[in-house]
């Protein structure tokens, strides 16, 4: 669904993968830890966050003037919660894919038991004391 069709660079990637987060109040910024700067963060990993706030319009004006497809994507927070949320419904409710590992109902290491978690009955504080 996000990558329908074959993307030619790894910065057009970046920009159709990628949603910045609209803040609405100094607390929401806090919270959020950086989201509202997203993209320039997976475009320049090992940027200075300071320099985010300068390099937001050169990424404006590059998504408009090479026509990135998809643009510069901003949500507003509340609007990425639902559609996170839609998502997470979504994949939950579908039907599994036949032959997958099957970890419903089992957690991450549903397909994958190790034997050491207190979940899977391996080693616990029980166990321990």
């Amino acid at each position: 669904e996000y990558f329908e069709e074959y993307q030619p660079d790894w910065v057009t990637a970046q920009f159709r993968s990628t949603r910045n987060a609209v803040m609405t109040n100094p607390f929401s910024e806090w919270l959020w830890g950086g989201m509202q700067y997203q993209l320039e963060h997976h475009l320049f990993p090992s940027m200075p966050r300071s320099k985010y706030p300068q390099l937001k319009p050169i990424l404006q004006k590059f998504a408009e003037e090479n026509e990135v497809p998809g643009g510069y994507r901003e949500s507003g927070e509340f609007e990425i919660l639902y559609m996170n949320w839609d998502l997470y419904r979504r994949v939950a409710e579908s039907e599994p894919v036949p032959g997958a590992p099957y970890s419903r109902g089992h957690g991450q290491l549903g397909a994958i038991n190790l034997g050491f978690s207190p979940g899977a009955g391996g080693v616990g504080l029980g166990k321990l004391l």
